[in-house]
């Protein structure tokens, strides 16, 4: 009986160690980010030298800076490639287009976020956030005013 008690409790130390191994291998510490990233980082962003860094849920290196005072969040693949910037921006600052498409077909939602996105694959376009019950929802717009999602 006291074995059994023993091995019990030895194998949940264990589970407990390599999960608390694994979880502070998704967090680094900040700072920290592989050379790769660190390089295409400084390589795209000169001015900044110290940005905040995070594992996403795709497993991603984020970076959190400002340039001039204005939020930034960029993302990069843990072999250094850029993935795509974030900046938050005001309604007014959207191209009138999507201002107008806005109006026309969403004027009765709330909206929570916008962004403006550089991305590697999609190029350049704006994140407008919609507060839903449960969860938000996103609708990407090009400079016309086009939806892409």
């Amino acid at each position: 009986m006291q074995k059994n008690k023993f091995i019990a409790t030895l194998l949940i130390l264990i589970i407990v160690m390599s999960c608390n191994q694994k979880a502070e291998s998704q967090n680094p510490k900040k700072g920290y980010a592989p050379e790769a990233v660190k390089i295409t980082f400084q390589n795209k962003y000169p001015e900044e030298n110290d940005p905040d860094w995070h594992i996403d849920s795709n497993g991603n290196y984020e970076s959190r800076f400002r340039i001039n005072g204005v939020r930034h969040r960029a993302d990069f693949s843990p072999d250094g490639k850029w993935i795509e910037t974030e900046v938050s921006i005001k309604k007014k600052e959207l191209p009138k287009a999507i201002r107008d498409a806005l109006k026309k077909d969403f004027d009765h939602e709330k909206i929570t976020e916008i962004e403006r996105v550089e991305s590697a694959e999609k190029g350049l376009f704006f994140d407008v956030e919609f507060k839903r019950k449960g969860k938000n929802k996103d609708v990407e717009f090009n400079t016309k005013g086009e939806i892409l999602n």
